[in-house]
Parts: C-alpha cells; sequence; structure tokens
C-alpha cells in the first residue's frame, strides 16, 4: 500500500476517546428526555389551567331567561285564523289541554327564527369552550395601581438598590353641592359648631392649651442646650412650633418660639464662623468624633438660616398684608409677630456678628431702619449703633456702612435723618491717610542674597535675628493692626462719599443736619485734598440763608475742626466764620430747653481756646461780652454754660480782666452793633451783666457771676469748688440741663396778692430787687448807659 492510501486510512479512536463520546452521548440524551417530560408537563399545567378558568367563568356568571318575543298583531290574526280553521271537534278535550300546554313550554316553537343564527351549529370540540369563552367579557377583581414615588437609590455591597414608596392617596374632592339658600347655610353650621362655651371656659381652655405649649417649648429648648450635639435635630422640631396653626394661642405661641430660638441660637452657636466643605473633604475619612463635628455643623446652619427666613417671612407677610390659608392668625396680629421677629433680629445681629449669614441680616436691618412706624425704626437704629460701638475689628462696621450707602443712594436722599446719625457711632480713631510717605516692612532677605553677601556665620546669626523678628511680629499683631486700619479706612471713604453725595445733590434735604454733624466729627480724617472744596462749600451754605440755625452752627464747628487737625498746615484766616457766630450768637433760643446750646459752646472751644495763638485780643474781649449779654435771656443750664466759657476764655487771655474794669482804654465807643468782632472796640465797655447775674435765683449762676467779677481766680476766696472748676462748659449745660422743666404763663384775670415777678430774659426777680437795679443803672457813668442802650429789635432777635 502507498502512502495516499496511508493517509485516506481512517484512525481508530482510543478507548479514552470512545468513553468520553459515550459519556456526551448519554448526557445529551438525558437533557432531551428531562426537556420533553418539562414541555410535556407545562402544556398539561397551561391547558388545566385554562380549563379552570372556563369553569370559574361559567359559576361566576348568571343565566339569562329564554328570550320571548312579542308576536306581531297580524302573525296572532294568522294564528287565530289557523286555530280556527282546526278540526277540534274531531280531538277530546284532554287532548285539545295537553297540546296547548306543550306548546307553551316549547320556546323552539316560539322563537323567531328569522332574527337569530342557527341553534345547531356544528364546531370542533377543541375550539369551541375556548372561543366561547374568549368571545365572553371577562370580570375579574383588579386591583387599583397605586402610584409610585420612586426615590434615591441605597447603595450596598451587592450594588445599587432602588427604593420607592407608595404615593399618599389625597381624598378627592366632593362634588359641588348646589347652591342652597343663606337659610339653610346657616342651619347646616349650626350643628357643626357644638356646644358653645361661657367666656370663662374658653379663657380657661386657652390657659391650659398655652400652658402645655409652654412646658413643650422649655422642655426641648432645656434638651438642646443640655446636649446640643446630640440634640441638634430638636431645632427643627421647635422651629415647626411657628406653624402653630390653633386660632386659640397662635399667635402667643409662634412669639414664644421666636424668642426661645434665639436664645438657644445665642447659646450654643460656636465662636468661629462655619464654613460648607469641600467635595476632597467630604471624600475623605475622618474620625467619629470628627464627623459628629462636622454632622452638628451642618445641622446648626441649616436650621439657623431656616430659622433667619421664618423671620423674614413673618415681617414680609406684614407689610404685604398677605393672609395665610390657614387662618390662624389674623391681620391684626401680624403687626406683634412682626415686631417680635424684627427684635429677634437685631438681638442677633448684635450678639453674633462673627456668625455664618450676618450680612444677611444687615440687609434685612437696614431698610427697617427707614420704617414709617416709629417703634420700629428705633428699635432697628438702637441695634446698628450698638453694633457700631462695639465692633473692634471694623468688619461688621464695613458691611453696615456699604447697604446704608446703597439705600440712601437708591431711594434718591429720601430717608430719615436717624439713619445716618447712627453713623456718628464709628469707632474710627486712626485711617491710613498717607499710604506712600508709609514706613517700609521689613523684608527678609532670601537664601540666594545671604551666600552671595553674608558669611556663613553671618548667616547663622542672620537667621536666628529673622526668628526672633517674625515672633516680635506675631506677638505685637502688627497684622490685625494693618488689616484694622485697612478696615477703618475702607469704611470712612463709603462714609464721606455718602456725606458729599448730600452736600452736592441735596443741599436742602433734612439730612443735612446729620451731615454736617458726621463732617464735623470726622473732620480730622478728611484728606488735604478736600478741604479748600470743603470750606467752600460750608460757607456757601452758611451764607445762603436756607439753613436753620442749627445747621450753621454745624458748618461752623465742621469748618474748625478741618482747620484744626490737618488743616494747621493751610494758610486760611476764617474771619467770616468767627463773624458770623458773633452775629448769630443773640439768636440762640432763650425759651424751651434745646440742644444749640451744646453745639455753640463746642464752637467756642474750637475757635477761641484751641486755636488762642491765631485769635487777637479784640475778638477774644467781644466774645466775653456778648456771651455775657447772652446769659442775661438764656435758662439757667445755659447760662451756666455761657458763664463757664467767659472763665475759660479769661483764663486763656488773662488780659480780658480789663472788662471788669469801668474805666476806657484807647479811644472809640463800644459798638454792639456792629458784627464783625475785631472792630466793636470791646475795649470800651465792661461786664455789668455780671451784677445782674449775681442775683440770679440759681444758685450756680450766682457763684459763676461772683467768680467771675473777681477775676476768676483759682484759688481764695473767690475760687470754685473743685466739682465746678474740673467741669467743662458742656458738662456743666449737661449737668443742670432743665429740659423737664415746664413754664406755665400768665393767666388773665384780676391781679393776686401774691407778689409779683418780673423778668430780664429768663432771670426771675422778687420786686424787692427792682429798686437796687434801678438804682444801680442810674449810678452808672454815661458809657455803662450807652454800652445798655442796644440795636432796636429786629425779628430775629425777637
Amino acid at each position: 500500500m502507498g502512502p495516499a492510501s496511508k493517509k485516506n486510512r481512517k484512525k481508530k479512536p482510543s478507548f479514552r476517546k470512545l468513553l468520553k463520546t459515550s459519556n456526551l452521548k448519554l448526557e445529551n440524551k438525558l437533557k432531551n428526555r428531562q426537556f420533553k417530560q418539562q414541555s410535556s408537563a407545562k402544556k398539561q399545567r397551561k391547558e388545566q389551567r385554562k380549563l379552570r378558568q372556563a369553569i370559574t367563568d361559567v359559576s361566576h356568571q348568571t343565566l339569562k331567561p329564554l328570550e320571548r318575543y312579542k308576536k306581531k298583531p297580524e302573525d296572532e290574526e294568522e294564528e287565530e285564523e289557523f286555530l280556527e280553521s282546526l278540526p277540534t271537534d274531531m280531538m277530546d278535550e284532554d287532548d285539545l289541554e295537553q297540546i296547548k300546554s306543550m306548546a307553551q313550554k316549547a320556546s323552539f316553537l316560539t322563537r323567531d327564527i328569522s332574527s337569530c343564527a342557527p341553534v345547531h351549529a356544528k364546531k370542533r370540540k377543541s375550539e369551541q369552550p375556548v372561543e366561547k369563552y374568549e368571545k365572553m367579557p371577562r370580570k375579574m377583581q383588579q386591583k387599583e395601581e397605586k402610584e409610585l414615588i420612586h426615590l434615591l437609590p441605597i447603595k450596598d455591597k451587592s450594588g445599587l438598590i432602588p427604593q420607592s414608596m407608595e404615593k399618599p392617596v389625597v381624598p378627592e374632592a366632593e362634588e359641588e353641592e348646589e347652591p342652597k339658600d343663606q337659610d339653610e347655610l346657616e342651619i347646616e353650621e349650626e350643628p357643626e359648631s357644638g356646644p358653645s362655651l361661657t367666656p370663662q371656659e374658653q379663657l380657661e381652655l386657652r390657659t391650659q392649651r398655652l400652658m402645655e405649649k409652654k412646658l413643650r417649648i422649655a422642655s426641648v429648648s432645656s434638651a438642646i442646650l443640655a446636649d446640643p450635639h446630640a440634640n441638634i435635630k430638636k431645632l427643627k422640631e421647635l422651629r415647626a412650633m411657628l406653624m402653630e396653626t390653633d386660632p386659640c394661642v397662635a399667635v402667643t405661641v409662634r412669639k414664644l418660639v421666636m424668642v426661645s430660638l434665639m436664645e438657644v441660637f445665642k447659646d450654643i452657636v460656636p465662636a468661629y464662623r462655619i464654613r460648607p466643605l469641600t467635595e476632597a473633604e467630604k471624600a475623605t475619612k475622618v474620625k467619629k468624633e470628627t464627623q459628629q463635628l462636622r454632622e452638628f455643623e451642618e445641622g446648626l446652619v441649616s436650621q439657623y438660616k431656616f430659622y433667619l427666613e421664618d423671620l423674614e417671612q413673618t415681617v414680609k407677610d406684614w407689610k404685604q398684608k398677605k393672609q395665610k390659608r390657614s387662618k390662624a392668625v389674623s391681620l391684626q396680629s401680624y403687626k406683634g409677630l412682626a415686631e417680635v421677629a424684627i427684635r429677634c433680629i437685631c438681638d442677633l445681629l448684635v450678639a453674633l456678628p462673627h456668625f455664618n449669614f450676618h450680612n444677611n441680616i444687615i440687609v434685612m436691618v437696614v431698610p427697617l431702619m427707614n420704617d414709617p412706624v416709629r417703634t420700629v425704626s428705633e428699635i432697628c437704629c438702637e441695634a446698628v449703633r450698638t453694633l457700631l460701638k462695639q465692633d473692634k475689628v471694623g468688619q461688621a462696621s464695613l458691611a453696615m456702612v456699604k447697604v446704608i450707602s446703597g439705600m440712601v443712594k437708591s431711594r434718591n436722599y429720601n430717608v430719615k435723618p436717624e439713619v445716618l446719625k447712627t453713623l456718628l457711632c464709628l469707632r474710627i480713631k486712626e485711617v491710613d491717610m498717607k499710604k506712600d510717605t508709609e514706613a517700609p516692612k521689613n523684608k527678609f532677605m532670601s537664601f540666594k542674597e545671604k551666600k552671595t553677601s553674608l558669611s556663613r556665620m553671618q548667616r547663622k546669626w542672620k537667621k536666628a535675628e529673622e526668628k526672633l523678628q517674625k515672633e516680635l511680629l506675631e506677638a505685637e499683631a502688627s497684622e490685625g493692626k494693618e488689616k484694622k486700619i485697612k478696615l477703618h479706612t475702607e469704611t470712612l471713604n463709603i462714609v464721606f462719599l455718602i456725606y458729599f453725595r448730600i452736600l452736592k445733590k441735596a443741599q436742602k434735604s433734612i439730612l443735612l443736619p446729620s451731615v454736617l454733624e458726621g463732617l464735623a466729627k470726622f473732620a480730622h480724617l478728611i484728606n488735604l485734598e478736600f478741604f479748600d472744596d470743603l470750606l467752600a462749600v460750608l460757607y456757601g451754605l452758611i451764607i445762603s440763608g436756607d439753613l436753620t440755625y442749627r445747621e450753621s452752627l454745624h458748618c461752623i464747628l465742621t469748618s474748625f475742626h478741618i482747620l484744626s487737625g490737618q488743616g494747621d498746615v493751610l494758610n486760611i484766616d476764617p474771619l467770616k466764620f468767627y463773624s458770623h457766630l458773633y452775629q448769630t450768637l443773640l439768636t440762640l433760643h432763650a425759651g424751651g430747653a434745646n440742644d444749640d446750646t451744646t453745639i455753640v459752646l463746642q464752637c467756642l472751644d474750637v475757635m477761641l481756646t484751641k486755636r488762642r495763638k491765631q485769635v487777637t485780643l479784640q475778638r477774644a474781649q467781644a466774645f466775653m461780652k456778648r456771651l455775657s449779654t447772652l446769659g442775661l435771656h438764656v435758662l439757667p443750664d445755659s447760662c451756666v454754660g455761657v458763664l463757664a466759657a467767659n472763665r475759660t476764655l479769661m483764663h486763656t487771655f488773662p488780659k480780658c480782666d480789663i472788662l471788669l474794669d469801668n474805666e476806657m482804654q484807647g479811644s472809640g465807643v463800644y459798638l454792639p452793633e456792629l458784627d464783625v468782632p475785631e472792630y466793636c472796640n470791646p475795649q470800651n465797655t465792661a461786664l455789668w451783666e455780671l451784677h445782674l447775674l449775681k442775683r440770679h435765683y440759681h444758685p450756680v449762676v450766682r457763684k459763676f457771676a461772683a467768680h467771675l467779677m473777681k477775676g476768676a481766680p483759682s484759688e481764695g476766696s473767690g475760687a470754685l469748688s473743685m466739682e465746678l472748676s474740673r467741669r467743662t462748659p458742656v458738662q456743666l449745660f449737661e449737668d443742670y440741663s432743665v429740659k423737664d422743666m415746664t413754664f406755665n404763663p400768665p393767666v388773665a384775670g384780676p391781679p393776686s396778692k401774691k407778689k409779683e415777678h418780673f423778668t430780664i430774659g429768663h432771670a426771675f426777680l422778687d420786686p424787692d430787687l427792682k429798686t437796687q437795679i434801678d438804682a444801680a443803672l442810674q449810678t452808672e457813668s454815661e458809657q455803662m448807659v450807652l454800652d445798655f442802650t442796644l440795636q432796636p429789635d429786629t425779628p430775629q432777635e425777637t
């Protein structure tokens, strides 16, 4: 055999291979047999299921009676004719009755065959029951499909597990009833109201419910304060009581919850600002204590935010007069709720300036400062003043000033003066005015500079020195001071921006006195570049005649504050301001108590005492004489302040004691009607007003008058007591203020037998002193008479 036959020859399979194939064949046969059994069993189960379903459908089906059709009248006539034509005489009566009864029972004889399908229709046995029951409508007990709400999935070791819950079924609204008469409605409402309670029972019921709510609020609040980290979730429970729906106690409970939450937050809030975590921080694993702290902080911030939103919504509802659907609180009660909410917001503004959402609270409070309701405006202004006074760093003050500036500009300067007066409480004493002339900061050398310029030993010493300097800087907290000065500088720039806008665009606004008062306080911090323009604007306001007396005094005070600070380097002679004050001194109101005297005394201190080197002797003497004349007209508190100012002038300018002498000095006559103090010849007059004030009814006025008549000595018999000598004129005026004092005008009628009183200004004197004053005036020289003769009364002086 050749090689081709060898290739074609089939190889015998090995025993192992034969064994392997036989096993596979056996397994396949077994599988095929099992599959056939399963398929046949499955078919049998399916047929049995169909049969059971058919049987149940038949059992539940209601049997219908046989159909009976009414015969037509024509058919009835034909049947009667047919029956008559039958040979009934050939049949017995019994047979005839039996045939009739059989005819009535047989339904197939009475059916209308033409209207129905053939009764005996041939069908296949296998299809007949299935087709019959498929054509019949099935009545199955179907369950209502409930809507599912798909929730967030839960992650497990096996993977994501979908979560869902059934949607709560809301009862459908009842069908609209037909409109009924009003009488029927009233009859139906009466039984629903239940048994009516007496007022006493209603009061007892309300007291009981209110006590339950109070105890609940107290228990929840105590639990939170006892362990804030564990019970932080109870804040939500307490906050939910803000939505109290019981109309009997809703208003009181909501107020109590507001105040309770405010106190709880003030106690549990940490002393630092909580910032949101980044994604990287959330992903990292931390200790259990750290995780608990994070959860506490997150819950605290969220509940604090919701609480502030609830307070804000309460105020908005009051402003918009928006009635809630629950109608648990009437519109009349919204004002009380809003006031409590505003008080809570203001307390949080003052107590938590370091915590989150403080800027949001500022945005809420500032518009309420200008609220037309006086109580709300006062609460907010007082809170802002307290915040500005206690703010040591300046961050809260800067935020507050920014919001106030935006509100003033947006409302076109139509705000209350009290809003700008709050800026006077700013604690700004130092600002960064000269950025270029600042001392350069200590710059540490780099390693490369040290290596090139210093030896090894010098580098070692330099390193130790720099380390010591860093420690000293940390100890001095110079960085904190620089930050504070930077904040104060930015704050003051915004304040001056508000003031300058009003001076430029709203000179006739009611805000002008507040602006001038603010400029007078912060004038020493104004940049030198604005001095010339500002002084020109202030003098233009003074001579315009549109200002009140108080506003003109503020202009003068502001001008001299500017000149007494950095304005010393400017070569400006403010003679026009001296002349204006000298001219308007006698227009000071002599009736009821007023605060203008305080501003006058401040102006005299800045203009004469602090600028003593720039003031001439004639000017000082003229002001002293004019102040003595003013003392006769004003109330005792103002008179004490004026005499104290004269005492200060006499100590500052000792040569003014010439006014205590009656002899003339030089030529000329005293001209009290002249408005320029330099040229009125004050050296040729005397302070004769002190003789009248020495007999004043007020004891302190008498002391000051006697003290000045002796030359205002610091020691000796004519000296004042330590309590009076150490007080400034402004302090003495405030100490002896008579704001609560009222003077009743004389009633017209018959003269009474009591002692009559007459007045010179407001110095009340007895009639016995009238003769002494007349004698004193007659014995005075002609020059004194000339001094007493003043210019005729003008409307301004009266």
